[in-house]
């Protein structure tokens, strides 16, 4: 996944909790104005885990970010049909948030999950838009 984000990224990788496994969780991102911008990639063994894992990942958001309840269907080029991707936006916490799930099957083996993450108060309105859809998959 190539991700332009509005600043330069820290990176790092925790074990994250996703249904009953710890997982690995690698992620990059940044704060530019009064916003955070992150991607975090984990690494499935095939589609049922991965479809196993996003949805874990995607409730345990919910629960953090409560106000995040307004989803939609979302694109993203090159991303797999099915789980189809999904944009949910809010408020949480007193901030505005916009979050990204969606997955991509590797030619090698395996399939990736990905959360696309914008937090706070951009300093341009489509600032989020803008960071979605410069997401760029294989």
């Amino acid at each position: 996944l190539v991700a332009l984000l509005p600043c330069k990224p820290d990176r790092a990788t925790r074990p994250v909790a996703l249904g009953a496994t710890a997982v690995d969780v690698t992620m990059a991102g940044c704060e530019a104005g009064r916003a955070t911008f992150a991607v975090a990639q984990v690494m499935a063994g095939d589609r049922a885990q991965a479809d196993l894992w996003l949805a874990a990942w995607q409730a345990q958001a919910r629960l953090a970010w409560p106000g995040a309840r307004d989803e939609t269907a979302a694109t993203v080029a090159h991303a797999d049909a099915s789980p189809p991707a999904r944009r949910s936006s809010g408020q949480a916490n007193g901030a505005r948030i916009e979050v990204l799930w969606f997955s991509q099957a590797k030619a090698g083996g395996g399939v990736a999950g990905y959360q696309a993450t914008v937090l706070g108060q951009p300093s341009e309105p489509t600032a989020a838009t803008t960071f979605f859809e410069g997401l760029q998959l294989p």
